[in-house]
């Protein structure tokens, strides 16, 4: 039976509206038909309670701890999948077998050269700019120079771009990195895997042989993986928006990492990193949490909490051991931002003042911990991070396309300006 909710308003009308269930989470009121039947619009800042669109893609319950890829916990892919399965499930529903692995590695890996002629689009930045500057105008113009992969409304070529932007975004993270500190471009190796190769362009040289360390390569594969996609978030929104407007998907993912960039989204382990520099020393964390009780003290504790998750980030434990993994690796167990991370994190967790706020560590609690071991700079992280989103950018794209029910997105607003009014004379303003 049909189940319908009930909406009053204050004259009296009343108005059913149809519920939609979900395989697992809340039911949804579909308000589609409220304007035409009632005259009224919804208001929901943020969009904190509307649903923008269905999807089959990742499953989130903030509250339960709860983190899903196509009905795959997070904890189980993390552990027993690299990040190209990953990438698949996202993009065709199913985890792979050996052929179809074999077969998705292989394109990938064919198309992470990028055009030649870029190479000289990057001389047009300064080497001092923000590599995220650099990321939103290179990738956008990924679209002048792919022009066989546009027409949205062809399968083949949605699946070739869609193999072009995950293949070459390691490619064009690395040369935006050795742009900015003088270096040499390197180019991929087709006999590397996909975070093997992004990590030799990203720290080899010319004039010496690099070394692959698995460890490392296991630690950076579950950064992306942990970041590939989670569900209806601005960035993601962003990049359904633009696609709805039938954009291609190079302008639209270029939208989604112009998104990501912001502070309150994909900088926050930059922020975690830098509170815990500013914190300096595990004797000075007591200090500090008292300053982030203090509401006049303007003190912010970063890298706790998150908009989603009411509970402790699944992806968070994941990442935690990963921290342990690449310190040891590294000889690094006794770094001083992780000891500080640490002390941070025990206090947080038995406090009663952080547990009643729900401020439980956030997988960038020790993401720019992990990124920092590894040598990558702290101006990079957030094009690590878009580099791991793209592929959830993609497959919410490509849903979006083929969803027969999409349209260009048009919100409303509950308008607060002036009625209507003349415009006066110049004289008799």
């Amino acid at each position: 039976m049909e189940k319908k909710a009930t909406l009053t308003l204050s004259d009296g009308r009343s108005f059913e509206l149809p519920t939609l269930p979900g395989t697992v989470g809340p039911e949804v009121v579909d308000i589609r038909s409220l304007y035409g039947k009632a005259g009224v619009f919804t208001y929901d800042p943020g969009f904190m309670s509307t649903a923008s669109c269905n999807s089959t893609i990742t499953y989130i319950d903030g509250d339960a701890g709860v983190l899903m890829y196509r009905g795959y916990p997070i904890e189980e892919l993390a552990v027993h999948c690299d990040f190209l399965e990953v990438c698949y499930l996202l993009l065709n529903g199913e985890l792979p077998n050996v052929k179809e692995k074999e077969k998705f590695v292989s394109t990938v890996t064919r198309h992470t050269m990028v055009h030649d002629q870029l190479n000289r689009f990057f001389t047009g930045f300064r080497r001092d700019a923000h590599p995220m500057a650099t990321m939103v105008g290179v990738v956008g113009a990924l679209s002048a120079f792919y022009h066989d992969s546009l027409d949205i409304n062809d399968a083949e070529h949605r699946r070739v771009a869609a193999f072009r932007l995950i293949a070459k975004m390691p490619t064009i993270v690395a040369m935006a990195y050795k742009y900015s500190i003088g270096q040499p471009f390197i180019y991929p190796r087709n006999d590397l895997s996909y975070t093997a190769n992004f990590m030799r362009m990203m720290f080899a040289v010319p004039a010496e042989e690099y070394k692959v360390n698995e460890v490392l390569v296991r630690a950076l594969d579950r950064i992306f993986i942990l970041h590939a996609d989670h569900e209806q978030n601005a960035s993601t929104s962003t990049v359904r928006l633009s696609g709805s407007s039938g954009a291609n998907p190079f302008a639209c993912i270029a939208a989604g990492i112009a998104c990501l960039w912001g502070p309150a989204h994909g900088g926050a382990n930059e922020a975690c990193l830098q509170m815990l520099e500013e914190i300096g020393d595990v004797t000075k964390v007591g200090d500090f949490i008292k300053r982030v009780k203090d509401k006049q003290s303007g003190v912010r504790l970063m890298g706790f909490g998150h908009r989603v998750y009411k509970n402790y980030d699944p992806r968070a434990k994941l990442m935690r051991e990963t921290c342990r993994e690449v310190l040891g690796e590294l000889g690094l167990e006794n770094d001083r931002l992780f000891k500080v991370a640490l002390a941070l994190e025990k206090i947080a967790l038995e406090d009663d003042y952080f547990i009643s706020h729900k401020l439980y560590p956030n997988v960038d609690f020790y993401s720019g911990i992990v990124q920092r071991a590894l040598g990558i700079p702290t101006a990079l992280f957030t094009c690590i991070f878009s580099l791991a989103r793209t592929v959830g950018w993609i497959a919410q794209w490509q849903e979006m396309i083929a969803d027969p029910e999409y349209k260009i997105g048009r919100p409303r607003q509950l308008y607060r300006g002036a009625t209507r009014r003349a415009v006066k004379p110049m004289a008799q303003r």
